[in-house]
């Protein structure tokens, strides 16, 4: 119960320190010289550190226990969120913000291999919980910032977040305590009958690790490749939808309250996906129906937006919305094509960390096209080829393959 705990609690934080700060920009300004170029950077800040933190969450891992490692993770949070609410500096506050989103970069790697280590019979149904949790994080801040702030300061509305990360902690520094949290893999191998291997063995079979465990190089597997285009360019079109729907919108005729409101429509619809597609994929011997139909409604909403009427937008917003199914289906198949807590551990950083270096790069590009054509169907047709990307990637990663499995017979 107390793993339970934390995994949901650490899932809330995710996202907190990201999607604060946005609405406040502009009140944060008065206080914090913020021009257009140190916005800019500042919104580009989260899937950067995602990626780089993420890609060195692994390498830590060999020297820390994930149960650590999260209380290392919300403390690092706790003093870039709480730091950058009490600075008037502009780049204190931006080297304060990278530390807030650093620790939420680490907890993005470790929940995946957590789920395992405690849940490996309910990979399914927690990964559904925690991924929905993070669904809730990402859309509670933005309606509750600026009410806040009007009530107390925008740096009481900042800051306060950092209480969620403490809370976070508490958990896992529980389970620090206990005779399995200060281990990271069983101490003994399992029988070879208990543990079969190769493309005919159960794909849900979890084999347990010996006490010397060899690297994990999870770039040599095709399907950790997969897993990378999947998670990398689902994130490349849904930050890009986050930066520019507002404006998409209101170029298709609706006002500015109905940008905010179709915003809200598209990360509203992830919530039900993040409780559903997990659980589901769970069940599938291949998965990657699912994956194609978030290409394929993602693509249908695009163009549909392009041509569509103001009173029609909603219709395809909620389609572009469905389009995000293969984020939390990326997320549960890290465990699901792997067979032990140290593989999922390499698959986790290595797909999350290059993931979100993709990911970074959509609104930039997708700004630098519209600026440069004046309309939406070039940057669609962008949009789109990450799709294609999503598809390709989803053939390969959703087979019933595993990663430790690829691995041996190279």
């Amino acid at each position: 119960m107390l793993a339970l705990t934390g995994i949901m609690l650490l899932a809330f934080t995710l996202r907190v320190a990201v999607t604060d700060v946005t609405p406040l920009v502009s009140t944060i300004a008065r206080d914090v010289p913020l021009n257009a170029t140190t916005t800019g950077l500042l919104g580009m800040l989260p899937p950067i550190a995602f990626a780089v933190f993420g890609a060195l969450t692994p390498v830590v891992l060999r020297r820390l226990s994930g149960e650590w490692l999260a209380v290392l993770a919300m403390t690092v949070s706790i003093v870039g969120q709480v730091g950058r609410a009490l600075t008037s500096d502009t780049g204190v506050f931006l080297t304060l913000s990278v530390f807030a989103v650093a620790g939420l970069g680490v907890g993005n790697v470790l929940l995946p291999p957590l789920v395992k280590k405690y849940f490996p019979d309910a990979i399914g149904g927690v990964t559904a919980l925690y991924v929905t949790i993070l669904a809730i994080s990402t859309a509670v801040p933005p309606l509750v910032a600026v009410p806040l702030a009007e009530a107390t300061s925008w740096r009481v509305s900042t800051g306060a977040w950092a209480l969620a990360c403490l809370v976070a902690a508490l958990p896992w520094l529980g389970l620090v305590r206990s005779p399995r949290g200060r281990t990271t893999v069983p101490a003994a191998p399992a029988p070879e009958s208990e543990a079969p291997v190769g493309d005919d063995a159960p794909i849900t079979a979890e084999r347990a690790e010996p006490a010397v465990v060899p690297v994990i190089r999870p770039w040599r597997s095709p399907l950790a490749w997969g897993l990378v285009a999947m998670m990398g360019f689902t994130s490349f079109n849904t930050f890009s939808m986050f930066t520019w729907l507002p404006q998409i919108v209101l170029d298709a005729g609706l006002d500015r309250a109905g940008g905010g409101a179709m915003l809200s429509l598209f990360a509203f619809i992830g919530m039900p996906l993040s409780l559903i597609v997990p659980v589901l994929a769970a069940r599938m011997r291949n998965p990657y129906p699912l994956c194609l139909v978030g290409v394929v409604t993602y693509a249908v909403g695009y163009f549909g937006l392009l041509g569509s009427s103001p009173g029609s937008v909603w219709l395809w917003v909620s389609l572009m919305g469905v389009g995000q199914a293969s984020f939390p289906l990326a997320l549960v198949l890290i465990n699901l094509r792997t067979r032990t807590y140290r593989g999922a551990q390499a698959l986790s950083g290595f797909a999350q960390g290059l993931g979100y270096a993709f990911a970074c790069l959509g609104p930039l590009f997708v700004g630098i096209i519209h600026e440069a054509t004046g309309g939406w169907f070039a940057p669609m047709l962008l949009l789109c080829a990450g799709l294609v990307v999503v598809a390709v990637g989803g053939a390969v990663c959703c087979r019933p393959r595993m990663l430790e499995d690829q691995l041996a017979r190279l």
